[in-house]
């Protein structure tokens, strides 16, 4: 179904090899037979994690975003270390690193696929409960304050625009729906 619609790739050009992100200039063949560039960026992929604390409110993380030139509000996140790590370690290991905590539970809430167009980057997105508290140790390169938000308040922020990254507004959404259907 929809073969149709598949892109054969002819040849394949490294323009970029950096540390975190990888660019491609490929030649494809259409479905039409006809030829077209796509460029696009090979990414590790990530995991992001929504705490949940026991009164209803979600732990987020403010932090300067370089491309964006502004300090966004997010749920905590960082990028596999390893091809092969699993996704559920990736997202424990930033819920320590970038709030202190720990969860007794977490369970995954769905993966997304950040920016088809020209990226292969997917963040699988997970929910922490049961959280214990600890020491917060980010990255030498990572500055982050961690706020305590109502998780409705959350949602207002998303439609008044304060949080528009695209993870953590899937992740609000996401777990509001869910605990609204318990």
């Amino acid at each position: 179904m929809d073969i149709d619609l598949i892109e054969e790739k002819i040849k394949s050009e490294k323009v970029y090899d950096g540390v975190l992100l990888h660019v491609s200039k490929d030649t494809v063949k259409l479905p039409n037979g006809k030829k077209a560039t796509r460029e696009w960026i090979c990414h590790p992929g990530a995991s992001a994690v929504i705490p949940l604390l026991p009164n209803g409110n979600i732990i987020l993380v403010r932090q300067y975003r370089y491309p964006m030139q502004k300090i966004t509000l997010e749920i905590p996140a960082g990028k596999l270390d390893a091809p092969d790590e699993n996704p559920l370690d990736c997202a424990m290991r930033e819920l320590k690193e970038e709030t202190g905590y720990t969860a007794g539970k977490i369970e995954k809430l769905t993966m997304i696929a950040t920016t088809v167009g020209f990226s292969n980057e997917c963040i699988h997105i997970y929910a922490a409960e049961e959280l214990i508290p600890g020491e917060q140790c980010p990255d030498e390169d990572e500055f982050i304050h961690t706020v305590s938000v109502p998780l409705i308040e959350a949602e207002q922020m998303i439609a008044d625009g304060r949080i528009y990254d695209a993870k953590s507004v899937t992740a609000i959404l996401l777990l509001k729906n869910k605990l609204e259907k318990k």
